[in-house]
Order: structure tokens, then sequence, then C-alpha cells
């Protein structure tokens, strides 16, 4: 092995020998376990939180691979219709074209040379992470085994009555002149206005005051609400009203919706541009008026004045036209949450269109009752109470999009107003033939919005619903897959819809758990964001980037000179060197030890420099173990010292953790018990035990010991395989020779088990003791600044007939260890010496011609005033009445462990500091 581990030296290397010989294939052997991939947009790049989950899906995908189950990952991305026009619409602008240049045929034919050139950067950008699925499966929703799925899906729900078409209000982009889902509108908090304005009485006989954040749409009001039981009005529901700037008269009515107590308590309705407002218009079967075109100008249902201005004109124009009026009452600064595409950041308007519609009341009852029944478990549990919340309030799915890229709708019109829905033209022609028409057919030129093709990914990827190609895919023997691995934010669009949607159309569940991971924040806690500046590619801490690179990176396309100033001097603060190299390995297990049951993540590269220490540290205790085998390979031999059997029972110990952690997707754990096992007790504990015997004359001793050392480390390194893949499968590849172990990688090793190892508590025991003896030792020494080479004298008082025993035993490993002379055991007057507390023996250390008397009374001084301070800790604990009622006994047990053990600590400093004259 290289003195030093360089992870670019191994990580293409390796990645490519695994997919070059199948390793990621499932084996068709033992037990399925299947994960689906959720699919990334086939115009996105790796980001934090795909590195995130892919790690930890990767990490499950080893895991069951190495424990003999037939694993299948299956692998894909997402058409991502939004995104990809407006890709390839960019691309033409720059080409000095426009997409009305092109044909629906001929704009879809150069998307599709767009995908072929630039779509699988993301695919390759995972394989940099150690994505170990079946590429060779890989499937985007585009495809013609998905686009089957998708109009037989349509097809099916449309016959079923559950899919139809109708006039509602829905997010609308005026930029993109399409509807967009929830998912795609952020709402955050901006400076607006808040106008009051008066609205006569037809009648002359008075008035009422209403407040808006958006005067132009009082062009579309078609009512005034206020509360059933507001005695200020009550005289008044009924009565009409003269709507300002336009010759209409609108009701004045009674709804609950309205809070009385509120402003004026009065609400002007305009339900084709507000959703609540929408919904009392369709209680009380009030008129829909939408006042805006597709991009959002006044159109010919307003007032002929304001046809054809911009919203925000038409906005300053109300304005006037009400103040010049005397109509204007108030206008006040205000706080209001605005709604914007997060592809284009133009506010979005609700927007009265006709669409196409999922109905989704049977099918969400469904849906909730298989989570309710447990077919499939929410992980964390407490996310079933947001799941109940939603599928109990759910709203008819709106799944059509204004574009030209995705799935075209199924349906053709006749001239005459009828709809055909057919799984194509051909058929389309024959049901309308077989109605009595033989016109021509136009197709609906709307497409499905991708969440559409995304919720029958479990089903539709293994070959549904085409018989041949379930059984080349195994469909029968992959669904339901084990567990999917998502964000918590997309819950309501992704999840709960492959629920139904598997569960409607194969009668299986498409997952048996989901695990839910928290987002990745920065190290503040802050939404990582280009605007911010704080934004972290996976990629550049794998591999490093320098300061001038990526200032580059951040600042690139910012239009706003200020924002590119601000982060360019967080960056340069955060970062004045760039960013290192930490190599894939670290980065992985960064992940795993962040990825707890919360909501939020915070990623700090201090955190993630620790682990690229643990990997280095792993490579040099390789390299210790190797080069000190011999000559030739080691065989088996039974451990003859109890610091192997030690090491065996903390192997043992950690692997049953491991395995109980993961079965609960607590990743954080299980690489908590890993970290620790390799790095303090292996790496800094066994290695050390183990040099005594190495370096002495007991030749079963010595044989024994070689043995354990690279079988712990070959157990090991499978152990964290699924973590850390290509530094473990390197060394492995130095220690297979050595064991003469058959097979060309780790990843299809056997996973250890704890059940496999023997334990010894007595051994355990006995090494603990050893452990705190030279702990003892060696914080003295380092407290007394005393060189680490000086043999020293070492002294064992009080103690019971097991301490006397352990240290005759383990007199000649405390000497080599400790740099001590063979301890002696004192009775009556003791040195004045440092102390050390081991159980109930204390170890001493006189202090006689090695110490400055006085610097070692400030140290005991300072060093029982801290102890004192705990014991009062523990103390109030104790006195605190509910603490002893309410705490788990073993809890009270330990605070009243914690007391002794300090007391006892005290104790013998107060015996040394009497001992020095303090």
């Amino acid at each position: 092995m290289d003195k030093s581990f360089e992870p670019s030296l191994i990580e293409s290397k390796w990645y490519a020998e695994w997919e070059a010989n199948g390793y990621f294939k499932p084996s068709g052997k033992g037990t399925p376990y299947t994960i689906m991939l959720p699919p990334p947009n086939v115009t996105g790049t790796l980001h934090m939180g795909h590195a995130f989950q892919h790690t930890i899906m990767d990490t499950l995908v080893r895991y069951h691979r190495m424990r003999g189950f037939d694993t299948l990952w299956q692998l894909g991305t997402d058409h991502a219709g939004i995104a990809t026009e407006m890709v390839v619409t960019r691309q033409l602008n720059a080409e000095g074209k426009q997409r009305a240049d092109f044909t629906r045929d001929a704009f879809i034919e150069r998307v599709w040379e767009w995908k072929k050139q630039s779509g699988g950067t993301i695919g390759r950008q995972m394989r940099r992470m150690g994505v170990s699925g079946d590429w060779s499966r890989e499937v985007f929703t585009m495809d013609p085994g998905p686009s089957q799925a998708v109009v037989e899906t349509f097809v099916r729900l449309h016959q079923e009555g559950l899919i139809y078409r109708g006039q509602k209000l829905v997010n609308w982009d005026p930029v993109l002149k399409t509807a967009v889902s929830d998912l795609e509108v952020v709402s955050e908090e901006e400076d607006g206005s808040l106008w009051s304005i008066r609205y006569p009485l037809a009648d002359g006989s008075g008035e009422l005051v209403v407040a808006t954040t958006r005067p132009e749409t009082m062009l579309g009001d078609v009512a005034v609400a206020v509360h059933p039981e507001d005695e200020r009005y009550a005289h008044l529901i009924g009565r009409m009203l003269a709507l300002p700037l336009s010759d209409r008269q609108i009701p004045i009515i009674a709804d609950e919706y309205v809070e009385k107590d509120f402003g004026t308590g009065c609400v002007k309705i305009t339900p084709a541009h507000d959703f609540n407002d929408y919904a009392i218009g369709q209680r009380h079967n009030l008129p829909m008026i939408n006042i805006l075109t597709d991009d959002a100008a006044i159109n010919d249902a307003a007032p002929a004045k304001y046809r054809g201005m911009d919203r925000y004109v038409a906005r300053k124009a109300v304005l006037a036209d009400l103040e010049a009026q005397e109509l204007l009452v108030e206008t006040k600064k205000h706080k209001l949450q605005v709604p914007r595409g997060d592809r284009t950041g133009q506010v979005i308007e609700p927007y009265l269109t006709w669409q196409w519609f999922v109905k989704m009341d049977t099918l969400a009852a469904r849906g909730l009752a298989i989570v309710e029944e447990g077919k499939v478990r929410l992980v964390p549990e407490n996310w079933i109470n947001t799941y109940r919340h939603w599928m109990t309030n759910i709203q008819d799915w709106c799944i059509s999009r204004q574009l030209t890229w995705g799935h075209q709708i199924p349906a053709w019109y006749t001239d005459d107003g009828n709809i055909i829905v057919a799984h194509d033209e051909a058929e389309a022609a024959k049901l309308a033939a077989e109605q009595g028409y033989t016109g021509a057919l136009r197709r609906d030129a709307d497409v499905l919005e991708t969440w559409f093709s995304s919720a029958l990914w479990s089903h539709s990827t293994l070959g549904w619903p085409d018989p041949r190609a379930q059984a080349e895919r195994g469909f029968d023997r992959y669904l339901p897959t084990n567990v999917l691995v998502t964000g918590f934010d997309i819950i309501f669009f992704w999840v709960a819809r492959m629920i139904m949607m598997t569960d409607h159309f194969t009668g299986e569940v498409p997952f048996k758990d989901v695990y839910f991971t928290g987002l990745i924040r920065d190290k503040d806690g802050q939404k990582m964001s280009k605007s911010k500046g704080n934004v972290l590619d996976p990629l550049d801490i794998i591999d490093g980037i320098t300061l001038d690179e990526l200032l580059a990176k951040r600042t690139q396309g910012l239009m706003q000179p200020k924002m590119a100033e601000k982060i360019d001097k967080a960056t340069r603060k955060e970062f004045p060197e760039g960013i290192p190299s930490f190599g894939a390995d670290a980065l992985r297990f960064t992940f795993a030890s962040l990825a707890t049951h919360g909501r939020d993540i915070k990623f700090d590269l201090e955190r993630a420099a620790g682990y690229k220490a643990f990997v280095n540290k792993l490579w040099n205790a390789s390299r210790f173990v190797l080069m000190n085998l011999g000559e030739g390979p080691v065989h088996p031999v039974a451990p003859s010292t109890e610091a192997e059997r030690w090491i065996l029972t903390r192997l043992r110990d950690t692997l049953a953790t491991v395995k109980e952690q993961l079965a609960v997707y607590r990743f954080d754990l299980a690489a908590q018990a890993l970290y620790e096992f390799t790095w303090n007790e292996f790496c800094d504990w066994f290695l050390e035990l183990s040099k005594p015997a190495l370096n002495g004359t007991d030749e079963t001793a010595i044989a024994s010991t070689r043995y354990t050392l690279v079988h712990v480390l070959e157990t090991l390194l499978r152990a964290l395989h699924p973590l850390i893949p290509f530094v473990t499968e390197e060394i492995w590849q130095n220690v297979r020779p050595v064991l003469g172990i058959e097979g060309a990688t780790i990843m299809l090793r056997p996973y250890p088990e704890a059940d496999d190892i023997a334990g010894d508590a007595t051994a355990t025991a006995e090494i603990e003791w050893v452990k705190g003896v030279l702990t003892g030792v060696r914080r003295i020494r380092a407290e007394m600044n005393i060189a680490p080479g000086k043999v020293i004298p070492l002294l064992f008082a009080d103690g019971d007939a097991a301490d006397r025993a352990r240290s005759a035993k383990f007199a000649a490993q405390l000497a080599f260890l400790g740099r001590v002379d063979s301890p002696t055991w004192v009775e009556g007057d003791e040195p004045a010496a440092a102390v050390a507390v081991v159980g109930g023996m204390r170890a001493l250390i006189p202090l006689a011609g090695l110490i400055d008397v006085g610097a070692e009374k400030a140290r005991l001084a300072k060093e029982i005033a801290r102890v004192e301070g705990e014991i009062r800790k523990c103390e109030a604990k104790l006195g605190n009445a509910n603490f002893v009622a309410n705490a788990p006994a073993e809890v009270v047990a330990q605070e009243r462990q914690r007391i002794a053990d300090w007391t006892r600590q005290a104790e013998a400093m107060r015996d040394t500091a009497a001992k020095l004259g303090g």
C-alpha cells in the first residue's frame, strides 16, 4: 500500500471495474431487495440533497447485496417538462432562433438531440459518489415503456370516471404560460401595500370599505362578503353594491370564511383570481369572471380602458382612477407572502382555465387506509400525521400542462366538441366512428405534468402494463419494493400519488417503507441557495476547488453587482484557500453521520474534514497491520491473548449495533458505532495492545495476534464497505491474498454477522482495566508535561484481589505501553504522587524529581474544583423530587454512581494535594 491515501487515484479505477464486471446487477438469487431511485431531472446536476440521499440508498443496497439479497436498485431520470423546455428554448435563443420558429414535432426532435448530448450529466456525477445501481436497466420517463404506462393509466382512469376535463382555478405562470404545481411555487415574504377602497351601495345610501393587496383584481369582483353574525352588516346582506370603475353591480353576501374582527370585516370576492374566493364562489354559485390573458395582461372582460394593460400597469391605473373618484381610503405598507414561479421568478397568478384533473376522493381514501393499516410504514413515524392531514383535505389533481415536451394527453376532439380518449389516434377514430362521427379529429395539445408519470415509477419501470416486459424486468419478483428514500417535501406530490396509483393498478403497494430524509442546510442552518452564495457542490467537496474557481461558479449569472459582491466577500471569508479535496468516502461518511430522523441537517465542512482524517486513519492502520504480518500468508489461529479476545468481543458488539440501527434507518448511529470501533478501539487501542505480543518471544501469541489483526481488519473493511466503498475495496485487495480469500471484489463478500464471533466478557473486563490504567498514566504524563519516552515509576494502592491479580498478569504490557517501571503495590505511607482512579483502585505516579510541585498543586486545585462542580450537578438532579420520581430507575442509579465515582476521585486528589503540602 502507498504511504498516503489518495482518493483520486482509486475512486475512478474501482468504479469502472465494478460497473464493467456487472457487479451492480441483480443476482436473481435470494430474497429480493429493491429500491427505486427518485428520478432526478434530466436537466439536473448533482446537488447536496441528491448526494445525501444517494449515499443512504447506496449504503442500503450494498449492505443487502453483501447479506445475500437479490438487490435491484432501479435507476432513471425524469423528463422534467418545464425545466427541459426552458433549457432547449434558451439554447435556441442563443442561436438567434425562437420557439415559435419550430413545429411541435421539430421542437421535440430538438429536445431529444439535447437529451442525447447533455442529458447524462447527473448520471456521470452519481458514479462519482459510488452509486451501485444497475445502469443497464436505467429508465427515462419518456422511454417507450413508461410512455405506454402513462397512456394506459390515463385511458383507464378516464374510463372509470376518475379523470375529467374542467374549468378551475390553478397556479399559472404568465411567462411560461402554463399551469404549475404547488411545488413549483415559492412563496416568500415581501414588502407590499394594503389598499382600502370604498364600494358604494347601489342606491347611494352608504358604502362598505374593503382592503386588498391586488387592487387590479377588483375588475373581476363578483361580490363582497361579510360574516353572517356581524351585526354591523346584517341589514345589508342581499343588497347590491356599485362596483367601482365598472358599470356592474355586485351583491353583499354572508359567509363564515370572513373574519369579522379582522380589518373592516368586509372581503371582496374574485373567484377567478383567488383560491379562497373560488371556494366561496362555488358555495354561493357566483359567476367566475376572468380578467387576465395567459400572459397576465387585462382581457376584454374588464372595462375597455384597462384592456391590454400589463397587470401591474393596470394596478397603477386603477389606483389613480380610484383616487380621482375619492374612493381610495388608505394606503398602508404591508408584509405579504408573494408566490413566485421557481423557474421564472415571476409572480404566479391564480387563473381560471380549462385543465385535466384526476378525481382524488376515492383514491385518497384508499391511499390513507394503506398507510393507516401499516401496509406502508413511514419513517420517522410522525410523518403519518402530515400524510393523514393532506389525504383528508385533498383536492382534485390538475395533471395537464401547456407545454410541448412531455407525454401528450391521449385525448382527441371532434368538430362538434366531443372528447375521445384513446390509446392512439387510430383507436380514437374508431371510437368516434362508432358514435357516428367521421370528420377530422384534433388532438389535445397539452401534456401531462411530470408528477403523473412519476406516480407510476414503481411499476412502470418494472414493465407494467406489458406482460412480456413485466416478465423480462421482474415485475412479480421486485414489486413491492422495500424502501423509498426521499425528502419530506414531496410527501404529497410523489409519495402519496405513488401509493394511490400503484395500489389502484397493480393491487400492490409501491414500497413497504418510506424513509424521509431531512433537508441539507448550511452550517448555520440556512437553506442553501444561489442568491445566498452558500451552495456547496458535492463534486467540489470530492475533488476540491480553488478559490477563483469557486467564486466564478457562485457569481456566474448574477445580474445584480451588489449581490455578486456580497457573495464574493462571504466566500473569500469562509474559503480563503478554496475547498480542499475530501474524496467520495469522506463525504459519504459525513452524510451517514448526519442522517438523523430530524427535519433539517446542518452540513459543515469541518465535519467532513474529520471524516477525511478517519479514512486516513483506517488507511494507516491497515498499513501497520500489513507490515507486521511477517512473510507469507497468515493462517487462522485461535486468539491466545486477552487483547485479542477483547477486540473480537467489541467487534461482535459493534456489528450487532450496526445491524440493529440500519434496520431502523438510524444511519447516524450505525456510522457512530463503526467510527468509534475503528478509531478508538481498533486503531488506537488494539494496535497498541498488539505490540507487546508482536515484539515478544511467545510464538503462539505472535501468530495469533497477527491473525487477529488481519482478521479483524478484513471483517471491519466489510462492515465499513457500504458506507465507504472505495477505500475499503482498495485496502481489501491488499488484505485478501494474505488471508487466501477468493473473490474479485469486497462488495460481493458476505457482510459480517455478530453471531459468527465469540465474545469473552472476562477478557473484556481485564482489558478495560488495562485501558483505565494506561489512560490514567498518559493523562498524568500530559498534564505534568513528562516526556513520553521517559520511564517513570508506577504504584498501585487500595483495590481488591482482582486488581492485584491483573497488575501481575499485565505487568509486562503496562511497562511496555505505559513506559513505566514494573508496577508495585504500596501500603501505609505513600509518597507525594499524581493519582488516577481506576474503579476502586488508585494508580500513583510519584512526583519526586518529575514535576514542579507548585504547578501540580495548582493543577490539582483546578481539577478538584471541576470534580466538585460535577458532584453538585448530580446532587441537584437527585435533590429534584420530580426527577427521582419520573426518570427511569437506571438513570437515577447512574446519577448516584456518578456521585460515588466523582467523590472517590476528589478524595484521591485531596489526599495527593495534602501530601504536596496543599
